[in-house]
């Protein structure tokens, strides 16, 4: 079967890979001249199944609040007059109960453990590499609140028996001995030692190469204009460079997925949450990172990626609008001085910033839609990086009309109208 991608991101690169692996004939279309030049080129580098969390839950509005009012917020809103951010926050408010957020978190946690095991799998395969680690994810606490607050999570890790470690002060430092010089700022944390770090940028564009030489076509500068339609199914894909056809189209365009398909009648609630990273050399190893560190209080991921340290995070609502804002960086700069002083120098960082796809509910849309031939691989949010195999796998054996190896029904978009 001939198949269009969408999208060059992680996500559509495994979803290419996978098709092809599966015997199609695929092409993947992008508007940049390589992969993953998007949300996938800098963001926090973590491969984190175990931290997989929808962000709507009990508690969530009134810590906006807070958060709104820190110094250094995490979470940052431009009220902007547009109704699909007011319809995507109405839809996120409804997810912050305990039963959505049990339900939600479970799904998420089911997809990324499933998609680490298919990256353990193509590692072995092909010998992949791409500044990769398999020293897991620590999540530190600096307020006993804020570790007492766990249960809940761990209630699903246990059901899903993701292994994990409670640790006091140090232990936190035995896991990450650069937190030395700040462990009177941390009262625990919570590990997952089957969490992985790498750098999705450099993932995808080996991937892509792989793919490539597996007989994977990519169309780079390729601008997508609109999807037509006729009969029920897609009928082509109107580009800068005229009109492309295949049997089945899959679209993974993260953010940008909504606009194509509105005028099809198809209602993606999709929204981009803006996220903000800063990467820069080692300076003292002694002091950096060893793997990847949450900082619940900023909720910034710090990352070691070979002998750079990547700094991600916040949340800014603020439609597409790509601008460099100097605040969330002062925001990145504080977290990794703060827990890792002298390990690098923030100030001579690069700055980078990315539109996450976001859905109320935390988990993305894949599967089929209410068209035949055109099928959905997008709205990852923060955990594309740590989910893209899995649902590129999950993607390319529903449309082959296999069964996926784990349940994969209420990853469809026709779960929003139910």
């Amino acid at each position: 079967m001939k198949v269009l991608v969408l999208g060059s991101g992680v996500v559509g690169v495994t979803s290419a890979w996978y098709l092809a692996q599966a015997g199609h004939e695929v092409t993947v279309v992008d508007r940049q001249p390589g992969a993953g030049l998007e949300t996938s080129f800098a963001n926090a580098g973590q491969v984190s199944p175990g931290y997989s969390a929808p962000w709507a839950g009990p508690g969530v509005p009134l810590k906006c609040v807070r958060w709104l009012l820190m110094k250094y917020r995490p979470f940052v809103f431009w009220p902007l007059p547009d109704p699909y951010l007011w319809r995507w926050l109405a839809a996120t408010l409804e997810n912050c109960t305990a039963a959505a957020y049990d339900r939600n978190k479970g799904r998420m946690v089911r997809l990324a453990e499933y998609s680490r095991d298919v990256m353990l799998d193509l590692r072995a395969q092909t010998g992949i590499t791409y500044d990769d680690r398999q020293q897991g994810t620590l999540q530190v606490f600096r307020t006993r609140k804020q570790l007492d607050a766990i249960a809940g999570d761990l209630a699903v890790l246990n059901q899903y028996n993701v292994p994990y470690e409670v640790l006091d002060t140090q232990g936190c430092v035995r896991a990450e001995p650069g937190l030395a010089q700040s462990s009177h700022k941390i009262v625990g944390g919570l590990r997952l030692p089957g969490d992985e770090t790498g750098d999705a940028f450099k993932f995808s564009q080996r991937l892509a190469e792989m793919a490539q030489a597996k007989g994977v076509t990519f169309r780079y500068n390729t601008d997508i204009r609109r999807l037509r339609s006729e009969g029920g199914r897609i009928s082509g894909v109107e580009t800068a460079q005229g009109v492309l056809t295949a049997d089945a189209y899959v679209l993974a365009l993260g953010s940008y997925s909504p606009a194509l398909l509105r005028p099809l009648g198809i209602r993606l609630p999709v929204y981009p949450v803006k996220g903000y990273s800063l990467t820069a050399p080692i300076t003292d190893e002694s002091l950096a990172p060893v793997s990847t560190i949450m900082d619940e209080t900023f909720k910034i991921g710090i990352t070691r990626l070979g002998d750079r340290v990547r700094v991600g995070g916040t949340a800014e609502l603020a439609g597409f609008n790509l601008r460099l804002r100097a605040p969330r960086r002062a925001t990145l700069e504080h977290s990794v001085s703060d827990l890792f002083p002298g390990s690098c120098v923030p100030s001579q960082a690069e700055f980078w910033t990315g539109l996450r796809p976001m859905t109320p509910d935390g988990t993305p849309v894949i599967g089929r839609t209410g068209l035949d031939n055109l099928y959905l691989n997008t709205g990852h949010g923060t955990l594309g990086w740590t989910m893209a195999c899995g649902s590129g796998r999950v993607l390319a054996d529903v449309i082959s009309g296999r069964k996926p190896d784990i349940a994969a029904d209420d990853l469809a978009i026709a779960r929003y109208s139910a």
